[in-house]
């Protein structure tokens, strides 16, 4: 509003002196031998005080519009940069000059972080788009896997393709553990497809952690001894209390204690620590074991889902690749985090949770 009031009292003022500047221009031509008959002839037709007003009028309006066109010309070239980047000539990210002198200034950098913000959501789009059709692809594959083998062993049964009872229940042994494996699949995937939409609630309760970590480890007993390992506890707390789903976290430390002994049996050893961070506000529990690093390529990407950091595991030895992706969702609903480190004296895996305070 100041620059429109401005510019009507300098439009004013400006065609004051112009007027004023004519009329001496005016008396001189007057006074002189050529014009002077001329000039005086439209002055009686008209009158002066009528041509005076006119030209002032005329040059108001004159230098109020080009008052005007010098402060919206780059409103004119803002809407230009717009329309070509709505007709595709300009890329999203363009970022158009910003003139702080001018009052359309604010707005073109108001345009160029919302032409940055939609750049970058088109650039979402694109991998999300690009992570679901890797999603069916793995699927798809992880999934005809097991199933191809299951219709083949079952084909051969009810062709009596096999030579005897033995060989029978061979082949539907071999169908149901692919069953199984494809059901592991299902789950997994349904899981992590809830975790990812936040359709789980989570049943908030306060319990122990320490306890919770081992009791599980006495159920693992006698797996990690068939493996040929060793479950340990190391902690100086007797009593770590957090708040959430217990039935929830211990499937997060189960997938990690059977990676573990999956991973690291070369080790022979697997260990639980819990510890306080200085605050005394947080638990990080660290799942460790002693086997084959995690190479440094494939350490930033375990806990995508479909990630296999041994691509040379057959389906037997390696897991859905949905087990990390899962237990990373679930910590990360309850506030926390976690990571891997790995190198070649041990791997481990961080998950800190909030502590309740006792």
């Amino acid at each position: 509003m100041w620059r429109l009031i401005w510019h009507l009292a300098l439009s004013i003022i400006l065609a004051v002196v112009s007027v004023a500047a004519a009329l001496m221009v005016v008396e001189t031509l007057v006074s002189g031998t050529v014009f002077r008959y001329y000039l005086r002839d439209i002055v009686d037709i008209f009158g002066m005080s009528v041509l005076t007003y006119t030209a002032g009028v005329i040059l108001f309006f004159v230098y109020f519009f080009i008052l005007q066109w010098l402060q919206y010309r780059y409103l004119i070239t803002i809407n230009d940069t717009v329309g070509r980047i709505a007709n595709g000539q300009l890329d999203f990210d363009y970022q158009m000059e910003v003139n702080a002198r001018s009052p359309f200034g604010p707005m073109a950098g108001n345009l160029n972080r919302m032409a940055g913000r939609l750049d970058q959501a088109l650039l979402e789009e694109r991998r999300a788009e690009q992570a679901k059709n890797e999603l069916i692809t793995n699927v798809s594959h992880d999934l005809r896997t097991p199933l191809t083998s299951i219709l083949g062993y079952l084909g051969l049964i009810e062709q009596d393709r096999y030579r005897d009872e033995v060989e029978l229940r061979h082949y539907v042994q071999i169908a149901y553990d692919k069953s199984q494996r494809l059901n592991v699949l299902i789950n997994d995937l349904f899981d992590y497809t809830r975790m990812r939409h936040d359709s789980v609630a989570i049943q908030r309760i306060s319990f122990n952690l320490i306890e919770v970590l081992g009791q599980l480890l006495v159920q693992y007993h006698m797996p990690l001894q068939e493996a040929g390992m060793e479950g340990r506890l190391h902690t100086v707390e007797k009593s770590m209390i957090v708040s959430g789903d217990p039935i929830m976290l211990v499937r997060v430390f189960e997938n990690l204690i059977a990676n573990a002994m999956s991973y690291g049996k070369e080790g022979k050893l697997v260990e639980l620590s819990v510890q306080r961070d200085a605050s005394g506000s947080k638990a990080t529990v660290e799942v460790i074991n002693y086997g084959e690093p995690i190479s440094a390529l494939d350490l930033p990407h375990i806990f995508e889902r479909f990630y296999r950091a041994d691509k040379s595991r057959t389906e037997w030895a390696g897991g859905s690749g949905l087990g990390l992706a899962i237990s990373k969702s679930i910590v990360e609903k309850h506030g926390g985090y976690i990571d891997a480190v790995s190198d070649a004296s041990r791997t481990a895996f961080r998950v800190t949770l909030p502590v309740v305070k006792e």
